[in-house]
């Protein structure tokens, strides 16, 4: 079995080498796609053996899909792995031990998810762990055409293993907060499409057959977008916190809750009332208005264009 590891990196010096030496047990290739990082990132990915690509970065499905069609040919099977992440022994044993001789039906392979904030692992508030599909056949799939919490979608049956990986991000809270404005823009995105219908609407959303992340995203898109913006952020705020006990994972715990459970979410509904002010004082659409307001670039290309850039064939 011929596996390859796909990691997309910008400025991430301090987690590569961890993430890669995690893959070590699996004798994979490793391909670092870059978009042109000013620190070390070239140099450590070079050290353990990846192979490097670089290219501008337009959101985070161009790029991932972009990197797939830069494989060897020969690969037999893809793993979608972040730089702050890692793989636990369990996950790499069991995919040592059980992707090869899974049937030729099989296109993809589900695993959890677990995350830490300020070093502390998160436990309580129904967050996690999450099943995410990350281990998927080479050409049989590919990352969904979104601005912001994409997944990987194949057509075929799937299986769950149960080792996990763990998202375990060493940079500061500071850093964490300004990533999230960043993410809060593009999620703010995704919302306003739903509503405007700008770009083609590629989601995994299901309510039965997909799987979790299929029935998240279904609550998402057709449940938690329909209610009143602000609202929904402290109602769902209130689940994990309170309903789902969020409250035992400590202090740490609590920043977490708060800030990625309340004010993340609170922070993309104001975001989306920014763009339709906008949209109402300069009567403009509502592509000009993400990129006035949110400043994203890249949006007016990717309206009517497909995840990796093709045509989307929309008539």
């Amino acid at each position: 079995m011929r596996l390859t590891a796909v990691v997309l990196t910008l400025n991430e010096e301090r987690h590569l080498g961890r993430c890669i030496e995690s893959l070590r047990g699996l004798d994979a290739a490793v391909l670092v796609a870059d978009c042109y990082s000013a620190d070390r990132t070239l140099e450590i990915a070079r050290e353990h053996g990846a192979r490097v690509v670089q290219r501008q970065w337009v959101n985070y499905a161009t790029q991932f899909n972009w990197a797939l069609a830069q494989l060897d040919a020969d690969t037999d099977w893809v793993l979608r792995i972040d730089a702050d992440e890692v793989l636990t022994p369990e996950l790499v044993a069991e995919i040592r031990a059980q992707a090869p001789a899974l049937g030729p039906e099989i296109d993809g392979v589900y695993v959890g998810r677990r995350m830490t904030f300020q070093r502390r692992l998160i436990r309580h508030g129904g967050v996690f762990p999450v099943q995410v599909l990350r281990l998927f056949r080479y050409g049989r799939g590919q990352c969904e055409n979104r601005w912001m919490d994409e997944h990987i979608k194949v057509a075929g049956p799937t299986v769950r293993f149960a080792g996990e990986l763990i998202d375990d991000n060493l940079q500061s809270l500071t850093w964490w907060t300004q990533k999230h404005n960043r993410y809060a823009s593009r999620e703010a995105v995704d919302l306003l499409n739903l509503e405007h219908g700008f770009m083609p609407q590629d989601t995994v959303a299901r309510l039965h057959g997909g799987g979790q992340a299929g029935l998240k995203r279904w609550v998402k898109e057709l449940v938690y977008a329909r209610l009143p913006g602000g609202l929904r952020a402290f109602a769902y705020f209130f689940y994990r916190y309170v309903l789902r006990l969020g409250f035992l994972d400590g202090a740490e715990g609590t920043a977490f809750h708060v800030l990625q459970g309340f004010w993340y979410r609170y922070l993309v509904d104001a975001k989306v009332r920014e763009v339709r002010r906008y949209m109402a004082l300069h009567q403009c659409g509502v592509v000009e208005a993400i990129e006035q307001v949110l400043e994203i670039r890249g949006v007016s290309q990717m309206a009517g264009r497909g995840a990796d850039g093709s045509e989307a064939g929309i008539g």
